[in-house]
């Protein structure tokens, strides 16, 4: 292929070709002057910064016929045969296809032998975390006393795979990444050189795509010169990478911007249709956000930023984005790219995460990040909407409304007639109709506050079964995760109850246990539910709670009629009269006495 031809032409022949590596460069070399050479060495970094390449380079300089010296001449009859590859005093294993222990042993048993055409003997091992444990165990003894004639370079993309033991006898040089200035410069320094007649944007988009690796922005080059036939242009580079032009970005981020569902999809169809990778796609949308969050916040910082798109296009779009409103929408983004590797279909999931941005455009910045958003009071006069303080303040009040009404309804149930608590053996009657939910005996203020406001259930019986009910109840199980995400100690006390009806805006879940019904029921948990319910369904929705046993009595006293089953749901019967109590509340009546006990912790 024509790009490793050009990689071979341009690789790193000497020191000085070791570009953004300075800092080992000039500490290999002083090495050298003094005398001072390691028996071991380790080069790890990432990938295409030239560990291989400094490790082939410190073997010539070694052994040059001028030297050892701190630059090799690829003159004498060693540097040309070590750069051919045919001393066999220099070996070069790959340990990703050699790593057993077998290969190893070979080494050890070898390295005693003085070296025969060179001065000293080298291996150099690439990419060594691949070796097995039993293959480092054989290369430890090796490495700790080795023959003076023998050096060991090990390279590494993955350096903490390997045992400490193994690190602590090297000298290790961590190779960086290459700063996007310093490719973009060593590129144009290679098309003057070569003929290649090249944009700065081209080289800046190159080198940005190749994240820091020299062989892969050679790479690029050359695969975008022989597609655009040497004439290396921005719109050619994007093309020949399979990006997406700066225009069809701006659109896509002008139709996220606007909720506009129709104008993403097409704008997604007509990537598929041209070939585009859904995964890719996603990528650069998400690093285009990153560029309108840079052109906000660092707009002084457009020549590093390798930016695709003009700067002043990018600052005017950046100003109709809220500057949280860019975070979230980046965070959604890499959250989805996340799980689209693991995707049947990666398409489906960008055309999700981008109607899920779309869906969140008009709602708060929390909602675009994918959580439900809280309800909230009316904010101040003179308040600056979206600020942090704001929002604690409107949870605050909204909190305090809730405790309010809790109050109010107390004082109300307190101020009921008390016939049934004074008689000393009555029972409190519970929400849909049932008898003996919370006993009388802790006294007057207990029982008011074991009585519930009517919950009227003609409604939800009347729904049960309907399409609009049956639509809605099946969207329980998206509503029982989202509740997971926001907070899982609520989805633990959520998962008992069992949707059983929606009426009126509102769901309706019946509880096995009573004690996670009315955990669900306090304020800050109820909050939470009803936000995922409106976002779930699309509009605001309300929770209602009852237990399974109060709903199954509702429902078949709804076959002798509503009238009966709203009369079995009354806080209190019309005609003052003692309720009829239930038999397990008469069995504790019989074996305990209607005397009312107070008990009182000293």
């Amino acid at each position: 292929m024509a790009h490793i031809a050009l990689y071979r032409a341009w690789r790193p022949q000497t020191f000085r070709d070791m570009v953004g590596q300075q800092h080992i460069v000039q500490t290999l070399q002083n090495a050298i002057r003094e005398n001072r050479l390691s028996h071991a060495y380790l080069f790890s970094g990432p990938r295409g910064t030239g560990k291989t390449s400094a490790a082939r380079l410190l073997a010539k300089a070694v052994n040059c016929e001028k030297g050892p010296t701190p630059e090799p001449c690829n003159e004498c009859e060693a540097c040309k045969r070590i750069a051919a590859g045919a001393v066999m005093d220099v070996v070069e294993i790959d340990a990703a296809s050699n790593r057993g222990v077998e290969e190893i042993r070979d080494i050890r048993d070898k390295v005693k032998y003085a070296p025969t055409e060179v001065r000293r003997k080298v291996y150099i091992i690439d990419e060594v975390h691949m070796l097995t444990t039993e293959a480092f165990n054989a290369l430890l003894k090796t490495l700790e006393e080795p023959p003076g004639h023998v050096m060991f370079m090990l390279a590494t993309t993955e350096p903490h795979r390997l045992p400490p033991t193994i690190v602590s006898r090297c000298q290790r040089f961590e190779f960086r990444r290459v700063s996007l200035e310093e490719q973009a410069a060593w590129l144009r320094d290679i098309c003057r050189k070569e003929g290649i007649e090249a944009e700065d944007e081209a080289l800046v988009y190159i080198a940005r795509l190749s994240d820091g690796g020299m062989r892969d922005a050679l790479s690029l080059l050359d695969q975008i010169s022989s597609f655009s036939g040497g004439q290396v242009t921005l719109a050619g580079a994007v093309e020949a990478t399979g990006g997406l032009p700066a225009e069809q970005m701006g659109r896509l981020a002008a139709a996220v911007r606007d909720a506009d569902a129709a104008a993403v999809l097409a704008e997604v169809d007509e990537m598929m249709r041209a070939g585009k990778s859904a995964d890719k796609c996603l990528e650069q949308l998400m690093h285009y956000f990153r560029d309108l969050l840079l052109a906000q916040l660092a707009p002084q910082a457009a020549a590093s930023a390798g930016r695709v798109a003009d700067p002043a296009e990018l600052r005017s779009a950046a100003q109709s984005f809220g500057r949280e409103r860019l975070f979230s929408i980046i965070d959604l983004l890499n959250r989805y790219q996340s799980e689209m590797k693991y995707a049947a279909h990666p398409q489906t999931m960008f055309e999700i995460a981008l109607l899920k941005l779309c869906s969140a455009g008009s709602g708060s910045e929390a909602a675009a990040a994918g959580e439900a958003p809280a309800p909230r009071a009316p904010a101040p006069a003179g308040a600056a909407p979206g600020g942090a303080d704001l929002q604690r303040l409107q949870q605050q009040v909204a909190g305090l409304e809730r405790k309010l009404e809790e109050l109010q309804r107390g004082s109300l149930a307190a101020g009921a007639p008390q016939g049934a608590a004074a008689s000393g053996g009555a029972a409190t009657r519970g929400q849909g109709g049932g008898w003996g939910g919370r006993s009388a005996v802790a006294g007057g203020g207990a029982a008011a506050k074991g009585l519930r406001p009517r919950l009227k259930l003609e409604p939800f019986l009347a729904a049960r079964g309907s399409p609009n009910a049956l639509q809605v109840l099946s969207k329980w199980p998206q509503v029982l995760a989202r509740v997971k995400e926001e907070r899982v100690t609520v989805h633990a006390w959520l998962v008992d109850g069992e949707p059983v009806s929606y009426a009126d805006d509102t769901v309706l879940v019946a509880f096995r246990n009573t004690i996670h019904r009315e955990t669900t029921e306090k304020p800050a948990n109820k909050q939470v539910i009803e936000g995922v319910l409106s976002q779930t369904l699309g509009h605001p929705t309300q929770l209602a709670t009852l237990t399974q046993k109060e709903w199954q009595e509702a429902a078949s006293a709804g076959g002798r009629g509503e009238e009966a089953a709203a009369e079995e749901l009354r806080l209190e019967p019309e005609d003052g009269g003692e309720p009829p109590r239930e038999p397990l509340v008469e069995e504790a009546l019989r074996l305990f006495g209607e005397e009312i006990v107070v008990i009182k912790d000293d």
